[in-house]
């Protein structure tokens, strides 16, 4: 499935959740992302899955690309290790660079802001302001609520395309990388 991107952005969890599972993909993740030679373009914290992805990424001598608003620098403990860190003026500032720096978005388990990305990167592949490949893993089955929701969209005709074409959905990062 690996599509050959140079740059993904990561949306996940400031925290860690309270499945284990959520850590050790975000592990993985970001190992093979450092393995392939992908940079990580995320969020900019040290705390959570971000800061499990980040890491990893670094620890495997790979790139990583921080992007963070200021009100969120103290709040989310910004990586000091980073390649690259842009302080931007606000959380839309914060996406749409995001958005611009990556060629692909990869989705992990998180809050109300990873779903906030989420929808945003997905509204604009509808409208076609940008084509970048989506994928979402589904860690111990995290987003089976919000696919089923997706479907009923679809089901219901409030969605312009095939609800299939707006992710990938995969259940271990392994399977976006083989």
């Amino acid at each position: 499935m690996f599509l050959q991107f140079k740059s993904a952005a990561v949306f996940c969890g400031s925290k860690l959740g309270v499945d284990p599972i959520f850590a050790q993909h975000a592990s993985v993740l970001g190992k093979l992302l450092a393995k392939h030679e992908v940079t990580l373009v995320y969020g900019g914290g040290n705390s959570g899955l971000m800061g499990v992805v980040a890491n990893e990424v670094l620890d495997h001598a790979g790139q990583v690309v921080g992007v963070m608003p200021d009100l969120l620098i103290q709040r989310e403990f910004r990586h000091d290790r980073l390649t690259q860190l842009h302080v931007v003026e606000d959380m839309h500032a914060r996406k749409k660079l995001m958005y611009s720096l990556s060629e692909a978005v990869i989705i992990l388990p998180g809050g109300i802001g990873t779903f906030d990305e989420m929808i945003e990167v997905m509204a604009w592949n509808s409208l076609s302001l940008h084509n970048k490949k989506i994928f979402i893993i589904n860690s111990n089955g995290f987003f089976d609520l919000f696919i089923q929701q997706m479907q009923k969209l679809q089901q219901n005709g409030f969605l312009y395309s095939d609800v299939s074409d707006a992710f990938i959905i995969v259940d271990t990062p392994e399977m976006i990388f083989s």
